[in-house]
């Protein structure tokens, strides 16, 4: 029977992270098994993990697996761009000015929450993109109406939920311009919090029902986070047949955005 090692806590200053790397190692390693079956890219979400001296195994700027990052905040942000290394995707459900301008010196792709968002903000995207002498790719989060969290407060798709723009909003848009999406580079969903891929696949139907009509043209679709990948009993088959099937059916560069699944049980 294989038992747990655990080390001597002796042997650590306290207080300290003490970091199973091998473990790290595996995890990174299922994640680059679902890029190599599906032609995804996994970022990790710095929000759920950030131990930035581990980043050299991760990233694939330093001969990890990992495409680069998602960061909530210019700080996050900041640390992706140096220390990570790659893709740089920001969002957050609101940004002041400041807040993006300094997230926009880093980033090469960022996500807004609504259509106001995106226009009051864009002047800011394209002054960074001549700052910098980049171009930066913009996205729009979705809110695809479909739950699958179990606790309310959480569910960025309940009813009184501002995360992600609906399919009511997307429609009162393009009635008014049929080139309302001009600009944009890809869509955004994030419903999911530690499940496994079933519910992925539900989501990833009502997104197909809602928005699907406006994917054909688009550059990518990124599946978000939520994703419990190196979780022992995670269904990995059943994550690439939807990664598969949304990239064959669009045309698009599919993204995930895992934090958790990326250092599950690798803490001592």
């Amino acid at each position: 029977m294989n038992r747990p090692v655990y080390p001597d806590p002796t042997r650590f200053p306290s207080p300290c992270f003490v970091t199973d790397l091998d473990k790290l190692r595996r995890n990174a390693a299922i994640l680059d098994g679902v890029q190599r079956r599906t032609g995804a890219r996994v970022l990790l979400a710095l929000k759920g993990f950030a131990q930035w001296s581990t980043f050299p195994l991760l990233s694939r700027a330093h001969g990890g697996p990992l495409h680069g990052c998602c960061a909530s905040s210019p700080d996050e942000a900041r640390l992706a761009r140096e220390e990570f290394g790659g893709e740089v995707h920001a969002f957050a459900a609101a940004w002041s000015r400041d807040e993006l301008a300094e997230a926009l010196r880093y980033a090469d792709h960022v996500v807004f929450n609504s259509f106001a968002q995106w226009r009051g903000l864009r002047p800011l995207v394209e002054a960074a993109e001549h700052e910098r002498g980049i171009s930066i790719e913009c996205g729009l989060r979705l809110n695809p109406e479909h739950s699958e969290g179990a606790t309310p407060i959480y569910d960025p798709c309940s009813p009184g939920s501002r995360l992600g723009i609906r399919l009511r909003e997307f429609e009162v848009e393009a009635a008014a311009d049929p080139h309302f999406l001009d600009g944009i580079s890809g869509l955004h969903f994030h419903t999911l919090c530690e499940q496994n891929a079933d519910a992925l696949a539900r989501t990833l139907e009502a997104v197909e029902r809602a928005f699907g009509r406006w994917l054909p043209g688009l550059k990518w679709l990124n599946f978000g986070g939520g994703h419990h990948i190196t979780r022992p009993d995670y269904d990995v088959d059943l994550l690439c047949r939807c990664i598969t099937r949304a990239r064959d059916a669009y045309g698009v560069q599919i993204y995930l955005e895992p934090g958790e699944a990326v250092a599950l049980d690798a803490g001592v």
